[in-house]
């Protein structure tokens, strides 16, 4: 399993993949019994499928011209062939054929990445490693220099300024100094603990949100959708916001036809 680095040790990483934008078009015909079609455009004189090729008013045939009319046809391209069909599904919220196809992904990230990630429920399911019987890596999250100084001055959450300073380098620097001794002290209290024979479940309970866990998260592409909806967004935390952008890169790769169409309807690139 290839893994996509995230953060100062975090990564995203694709377990499976399942389904496609074919599979999508054939669930959705199942009312009509008439599948998959194919991907257009074709041409209107002779049905030949086309492709677009260099300038998007040039075209050229996808298939082998199997008909005297089809090898001397003037092409054109102007009948869309299921593209519109998919367009149509996504555009007027008709989802379920969406569910027929999804993924898993395992990732690394902080806990408090997890804990904001674990709010999408339904269609997800989440398998995290448990501290009750493994102890957890000696990794954790030190924000860089460029993170904290990121909306430094317009930090606000439910309405309350979280500190009455703008912050700058030189404190933003020193808080990581500290941050780095704070887990230091907390590892060496959790190494302590074990060592004493402290139960692993309890061991464990003063290390901070920074720590690092993994998981796996599967979901369907109706799921993955709406959560890069939301985790993607200019105003999500810039973590989470992190590993959805990694996701999405993995979902145009796997969908592209709906990653097009998830991109147009949001501004995602």
């Amino acid at each position: 399993m290839e893994h996509v680095k995230i953060l100062d040790h975090g990564y995203l990483g694709l377990v499976e993949a399942w389904g496609s934008d074919e599979a999508i078009i054939g669930a959705a015909r199942m009312s009509t019994n008439k599948g998959f079609l194919g991907w257009g455009p074709s041409c209107s004189k002779c049905g030949l499928r086309m492709v677009r090729v260099g300038d998007l008013d040039e075209v050229s045939p996808a298939d082998y011209a199997r008909s005297e009319d089809q090898k001397n046809c003037d092409h054109d391209a102007s009948v869309p062939g299921d593209e519109k069909l998919l367009r149509y599904l996504y555009e007027h919220k008709h989802h379920t054929p969406f569910e027929m196809a999804g993924l898993t992904f395992e990732a690394q990230a902080p806990i408090f990445v997890f804990r904001e990630w674990h709010r999408h429920r339904v269609p997800f399911g989440y398998n995290e490693m448990s501290a009750r019987y493994t102890p957890l890596p000696d990794l954790n999250y030190i924000p860089s220099v460029e993170r904290l100084l990121m909306n430094s001055a317009k930090n606000k959450q439910a309405g309350v300024v979280s500190g009455s300073a703008t912050l700058t380098e030189g404190p933003a620097e020193h808080y990581r100094s500290e941050l780095r001794r704070a887990y230091a002290r907390d590892q060496e209290l959790y190494e302590r603990a074990l060592q004493m024979g402290v139960p692993k479940e309890l061991a464990r309970v003063h290390l901070p949100v920074g720590r690092y866990s993994r998981m796996r998260a599967t979901a369907n592409l109706r799921g993955w959708l709406g959560f890069m909806t939301l985790r993607s967004a200019p105003d999500a935390q810039w973590e989470i916001r992190q590993f959805s952008l990694a996701i999405g890169d993995v979902i145009k790769r796997v969908f592209p036809r709906t990653w097009e169409l998830f991109a147009e309807g949001t501004g995602h690139g």
